[in-house]
């Protein structure tokens, strides 16, 4: 029986058995892994690097990426819309609202799935778009996909380990909660870029993680802080523009926190379901691509011996020093002071 074709850097080739499927498969990972050495966020980073990157990244496909995450925000705002928020707040009875609690489920699992797809085709996008012409954003959705189950998995695997590390957390009050947020922030950040890079082995990529996102711990650590600290600042700053249109119904609850549960039925406003996913849609991309330099780092940290010294920074860079004339020798004909 004739096996599917192949083609490995021109090299077209017949797929006839199980072991030359495996070789075909290695094959393929071999020259995508040589190939990641191209993309323009593969390097050992510093934090100066780590947000020059990120925003250049950002704002050359900032188009497709904005697009895209509005699209799928625009979605997750639409379930949103079975919320009835004037129920939950004015019940009393217990039973009733768990009752309320329970018709959210569905769409609390709707808009995680959405967000969870969202991620992938975002993640697969800025992973492959730079080093394969033929990744655009439409072939993203369906070949992101293929990651789907082991992602959601690995999801709900690393959700148990943030609910133990919360608990150990309490332990030493805030600080420990806060670091353990960003340790298992940093941990899952690697997960998705892991996936897609080296393939969507489930032990593997939980290996890879662990090793990968504590190789340089505590430069992870400090990068992962910074970058939530960023995020959050943005999403307040942004979240409070939002608000302005609305500030009567903040204005009522004051007034009257009776009416609290009316007051909050301007989340299902049409403008401010589409204003909330237009803002949403602006920081969104920054989580995958941040997540792509933490892996590329890492990747590049393991790939490049620490004697190769690389200089990123731009050649024609002035420097403190250049703004200075240096001084003459004593020798020289012009020294001011042998005049």
């Amino acid at each position: 029986m004739r096996g599917a074709r192949y083609e490995v850097r021109g090299v077209r080739r017949e797929v006839c058995g199980f072991f030359e499927i495996r070789l075909y498969l290695e094959n393929i990972k071999q020259y995508i892994m040589e190939n990641f050495s191209n993309h323009p966020l593969y390097k050992k980073h510093t934090l100066d690097t780590v947000m020059s990157s990120l925003w250049e990244f950002y704002t050359k496909r900032f188009l497709v990426l904005f697009i895209t995450s509005f699209i799928f925000s625009l979605g997750m705002q639409m379930l949103m819309l079975k919320f009835n928020f004037n129920d939950l707040l004015s019940t009393t009875d217990p039973t009733q609202m768990i009752e309320n609690l329970k018709t959210m489920i569905w769409p609390i699992i709707g808009m995680s799935l959405v967000n969870l797809v969202l991620n992938l085709i975002l993640q697969y996008y800025i992973i492959y778009s730079p080093i394969k012409e033929n990744v655009n954003i439409y072939n993203s959705v369906y070949k992101s996909l293929l990651y789907l189950l082991p992602y959601i998995i690995i999801s709900i695997l690393m959700g148990i380990l943030a609910a133990v590390a919360m608990v150990l957390g309490l332990l030493v009050f805030i600080i420990g909660i806060v670091f353990s947020i960003i340790y298992i922030m940093n941990i899952f950040l690697f997960v998705l870029p892991i996936l897609m890079a080296e393939g969507p082995n489930i032990g593997n990529a939980l290996g890879r993680t662990f090793k990968l996102s504590h190789n340089n711990f505590w430069t992870n650590i400090g990068w992962v802080a910074v970058f939530v600290v960023i995020l959050i600042v943005i999403s307040m700053v942004m979240s409070t523009l939002l608000l302005i249109p609305f500030t009567g119904s903040f204005m009522k609850v004051l007034s009257n926190p009776d009416q609290m549960g009316n007051a909050l039925n301007f989340m299902t406003n049409p403008w401010y379901l589409g204003l909330s996913a237009l803002i949403s849609a602006l920081y969104t991309p920054l989580v995958p691509i941040f997540a792509a330099i933490l892996y590329f780092n890492g990747k590049a940290r393991e790939d490049i011996p620490d004697s190769q010294s690389v200089n990123y920074a731009e050649p024609d860079r002035v420097k403190v020093e250049d703004l200075y004339a240096k001084p003459y020798s004593e020798d020289h004909p012009e020294n001011p002071d042998n005049m």
